[in-house]
Order: C-alpha cells, then structure tokens, then sequence
C-alpha cells in the first residue's frame, strides 16, 4: 500500500513509473494469494511495462504489452469481472507509454477505478483500500500539479479548461 500511495504522490512521470512498477509486485503476489489470476498476472506484466517504461516511450511496444495483457485475459479469466483489471492494465499501458503530466494521470485514474471495481469483487480488503487512496491521492496531485507555478517537461503546464469536470 505504501508503494502505491507514493508512486501517485509524485509529480516526476519517472518516480510515478518507478513506484508502480515497484508495487506492481507486491501486487501480484497478493492476487497470486487470492486465487485471482488474471489480476495477478496483469498486475505483473504491468510490472514490467513500468520499468520498461523508463526507459522507452513506444506505441508499438505498448501495444505488444497490450497483445500479451489480452492473451493473458483470455487465459486466465473467467467471468466478466476478470477483464476489469486486464482492461485496466491495457489503459493504463497506452498512458505510460505515450502520455505525460496531468493527462498521463487523468487516463491510470480510469485504470485505478477498474482496479478498484476488480478488488471489490475479488474481496480484497487492502487492494479496495489501496486503489480509494491511489484515486484520491492521484486527483490530489493532479491539482497540485495544475495550479503550480512551474512546468517542466514531466509536469506541463495545462490550462485548466482541459480537464475533466471533475478536477476544475
């Protein structure tokens, strides 16, 4: 939990990349615990993208992880609700390879709400827990983020007429 709720407490893309990667594996054991395969291998393989991510900004290899994130979801899921955390893995997946800023953190808000549905119905206490902060810290960020003073290339500055309802 402590891994998550820092990865989204960061302005720096990298430090957010390097946190989510980090609980990325915490996270896949706890589903491994759980009996919930397919979170538990879309929480690893979105493990691997984060670090991967560091270093490349690619559509193609997004969209590689994204054909691997979809095979897994044939795989192993079973019901509906198995797709929740492929689907948002595979959201997630185009942001960190192609986005930056408050919009990179507008679309892995879309993906921590798929969590966050996944891990009710899953049962799981922490990970419900963990995706309410992350969501809540990540809408937090993102108006720090909009109302500094600085830009840099990791934090642009955006006006806030681009986003969405909710964060104006």
């Amino acid at each position: 939990m402590a891994l998550g709720i820092t990865a989204f407490l960061q302005r720096s893309d990298r430090r957010l990349k390097l946190f989510n990667a980090t609980q990325g594996l915490a996270y896949a054991l706890h589903f491994v615990l759980l009996g919930n395969l397919p979170a538990s291998a879309s929480a690893l393989l979105s493990s691997g993208r984060s670090f991967l991510a560091l270093r490349y900004r690619s559509w193609l290899l997004g969209g590689a992880i994204i054909c691997v994130n979809a095979g897994l979801g044939v795989a192993f899921s079973r019901s509906a609700a198995g797709w929740l955390p492929v689907i948002g893995s595979c959201i997630a997946t185009m942001a960190i390879f192609t986005m930056r800023g408050v919009r990179f953190r507008c679309v892995l808000l879309v993906s921590t709400l798929l969590w966050l549905a996944n891990n009710i119905v899953s049962g799981s206490i922490g990970g419900t827990l963990l995706e309410i902060a992350n969501a809540i810290i990540n809408i937090s960020t993102m108006i720090r983020m909009v109302r500094s003073p600085e830009a840099t290339p990791e934090c642009p500055a955006v006006a806030v007429t681009q986003l969405p309802p909710v964060l104006r």
